[in-house]
């Protein structure tokens, strides 16, 4: 099956089933170093997550190490352009699940990005970041310790697509003369837009089917989580691009009072039901007039669409929902895109799982990964139907290669993702009570102890950053 790479003598496959992940007690795991500092990172994360694992079982269980290539370092064993070789797609599709270092985009060989690729090979289409506070973490945030989400990122559309045509070319002029001169006069509601004649051209496809089952890994994530943290919140700009991000919001909403209508409310039906608990008598009209405050501005057409939405939801919930116990179920609500970046900032507490689209979660979690301690501490997963890929989320650093003195927490926390994943959860629990026993005692690699207050010195190696956290497993 392979050119240069030979797997793991003993082990077994990780299948799935319903998209869910059915795993051996000594799975067969490929794992890719990585470039620039993988060399010092990956060997780090594999000796923690080898001691979590037989800490939390005693040898029960397992994983079976599969070293596969890309990027750089396969490029040296592979040839020249070799960025992504068959070896390593055939391995990931083989085992199901694997980890990577980070990755360098590649200059030539027609690739755009390896993270991009896999990611679109493999229809990984959720991209997850949580992002929570470790104490002791050095952040230019006064409270980030009131920061504890968990960014669900559409991976396989939206500008990540890559569809684009450059400006003067032959396609993107005959776009652009066939959208000024055809499709914008014909469409009412653009007026008199056009398109400047020397405009590159990209196009930004939302689909429904992408969008849902996206909403719907959200949603069961959600499921899991304590009752105060029951919350799934749509990122969009849909008051300006009303068809591809609003329609984002419109799916997300159609998806959870259908699919998961026992065990969600949003937060309008809940301003609904909540009215009438306060005032068993309250009419229609007096309910509409409180979740919309401009209802007696309204045209009679809008005031009877509103009026019409409070019956429905009292109709159809009020017997399962209603009597607070939609205070029992999963919130689903939405925000405007540029106001969750503020949001997160200034009453973090309230928000526990963001779903986007790809370019405001790609935005939103490195901005969330800020205030927690930076991408050192920011792991990422990207999770389809059949394969699950959990890497890196910062990048290769390259003059700081083979030096033993980056800080390895973001491959370690993926790490912790794919444990969890896993359903080992007693192993991953092990490495989060690790890590957060070192930072809190200082026991950190230079780029948090250069922050701390006073700075710290010296700081911990690499390798002994992973050992300090081993260490903590008993405390």
């Amino acid at each position: 099956m392979y050119e240069k790479i030979q797997p793991p003598t003993t082990g077994s496959r990780i299948t799935f089933k319903d998209g869910k992940p059915i795993v051996p007690d000594d799975p067969i795991i490929p794992f890719i170093r990585g470039d620039g500092t993988g060399v010092d990172i990956w060997p780090a994360t594999e000796k923690v997550i080898d001691a979590a694992v037989k800490k939390a079982y005693g040898g029960k269980c397992k994983i079976n190490w599969f070293k596969v290539y890309a990027g750089d370092e396969a490029c040296e064993l592979y040839g020249t352009y070799q960025y992504l070789p068959e070896d390593t797609l055939t391995a990931i599709r083989e085992y199901g699940i694997a980890i990577k270092g980070p990755l360098t985009t590649p200059i030539g060989g027609g690739i755009r990005s390896l993270n991009v690729a896999l990611r679109q090979i493999f229809d990984l289409y959720a991209c997850v970041r949580p992002c929570r506070y470790y104490t002791g973490t050095p952040s230019p945030h006064n409270t980030p310790d009131k920061l504890d989400v968990i960014i669900y990122r559409e991976n396989t559309e939206d500008i990540y697509l890559g569809i684009e045509w450059r400006e003067g070319t032959e396609i993107a002029d005959k776009l652009i003369h066939y959208l000024n001169s055809e499709l914008i006069p014909a469409t009412k509601e653009h007026g008199k837009k056009q398109i400047r004649l020397d405009s590159g051209i990209g196009i930004k496809p939302i689909s429904k089917t992408g969008s849902q089952r996206l909403v719907r890994r959200a949603i069961e994530h959600a499921l899991r989580l304590p009752q105060n943290k029951k919350m799934v919140t749509l990122v969009h700009k849909g008051n300006i691009m009303k068809y591809t991000e609003g329609a984002f919001r419109d799916w997300g909403y159609e998806l959870a009072t259908s699919e998961f209508r026992p065990c969600c409310v949003t937060e309008r039906e809940s301003w609904i039901l909540g009215n009438k608990e306060k005032n068993p008598d309250l009419s229609l009209e007096a309910n509409a007039r409180q979740i919309d405050p401009g209802f007696d501005a309204m045209t009679a057409e809008k005031k009877a669409e509103i009026l019409e939405e409070v019956k429905t939801v009292l109709d159809s919930i009020w017997e399962t929902h209603g009597d607070r116990k939609w205070k029992e179920k999963i919130m689903v609500n939405d925000r405007i895109a540029d106001s969750i970046f503020q949001q997160i900032q200034t009453r973090p507490d309230e928000y526990s799982i963001l779903a986007t689209m790809n370019l405001n979660g790609d935005y939103l979690s490195d901005a969330a990964a800020a205030i927690v301690g930076g991408l050192g501490m920011g792991p990422g997963a990207n999770i389809g139907d059949s394969c699950a890929i959990f890497e890196a989320t910062h990048g290769t650093a390259p003059k700081h290669a083979g030096l033993d003195r980056i800080n390895p927490g973001s491959v370690i926390l993926s790490g912790v993702m794919m444990l969890e994943y896993m359903g080992w959860q007693e192993a991953a629990d092990l490495i989060k009570k690790g890590i957060s026993g070192a930072i809190a005692s200082r026991e950190v690699t230079y780029d948090l102890a250069r922050l701390m207050i006073p700075p710290v010195e010296p700081p911990l190696k690499c390798s002994e950053f992973a050992q300090a956290i081993i260490n903590r497993f008993n405390n």
